[in-house]
């Protein structure tokens, strides 16, 4: 698991400062999801997806990606790599906020480990069972604040989120409403390192995908 931990934290790396090394005006050229319209897809997307499974498809594992989705692997294992090239393309493209590359190894239905590049603070975040946690070689620990109305809350509203039922509306309304403070940051891998870090308490989304996650669940 070391020399996979080791590889997906350079490939992280290496992903997120070669779009900011290389970034030209292409990269953030996008276009709108068929499925889901409010839902944006940029060049960078494609490019560093295809950059990171270049590597990571050498490795034989079966790869879960959001842009190619499912890519069985060359050998049948239990073990599984779930990467989002760019979450938080909005803010990406717009030049609005936090956005991440992310790469996770699965055990079957558990997290074994997760990397996390955050490219706009140039910080790399890593952790899982048995690991701990590091931002940049440093350990990092939750916070220890644990009664709600004293603790800060990281959320948002994912593209596949029916916020015309208005069940869902109150359900989520009647959730964040018991914190001190909601933040919304437009990429839920980041949103989870805050809580890694200790800077936020409590994260939470409905509908979203598991590439999102996968990295931060670890």
């Amino acid at each position: 698991m070391e020399e996979l931990l080791e590889l997906s934290k350079s490939i992280a790396a290496q992903a997120g400062q070669s779009l900011l090394s290389g970034l030209n005006q292409h990269h953030k050229n996008y276009f709108h999801s068929v499925d889901y319209p409010k839902e944006i897809k940029a060049l960078a997307d494609i490019v560093l997806e295809k950059e990171i499974l270049q590597v990571l498809g050498l490795k034989g594992l079966p790869i879960l990606s959001e842009e190619s989705g499912y890519i069985p692997g060359q050998q049948d294992s239990k073990y599984w790599f779930i990467v989002d090239p760019l979450d938080g393309t909005f803010n990406f493209v717009k030049g609005l906020g936090p956005s991440a590359v992310s790469i996770a190894l699965w055990e079957d239905q558990k997290p074994i480990f997760g990397v996390i590049y955050n490219i706009v603070d140039r910080k790399l975040i890593w952790g899982g069972a048995g690991i701990g946690a590091y931002c940049d070689g440093q350990p990092i620990s939750v916070s220890k604040v644990s009664i709600k109305n004293q603790a800060s809350i990281c959320t948002g509203f994912p593209v596949r989120l029916d916020l015309e039922n208005e069940t869902v509306v109150q359900s989520f309304w009647r959730m964040v409403r018991l914190f001190a403070k909601v933040r919304m940051f437009g990429s839920a891998a980041v949103s989870l390192v805050y809580v890694a870090r200790g800077v936020s308490d409590v994260y939470f989304e409905e509908n979203i995908m598991l590439w999102d996650v996968a990295a931060g669940l670890a």
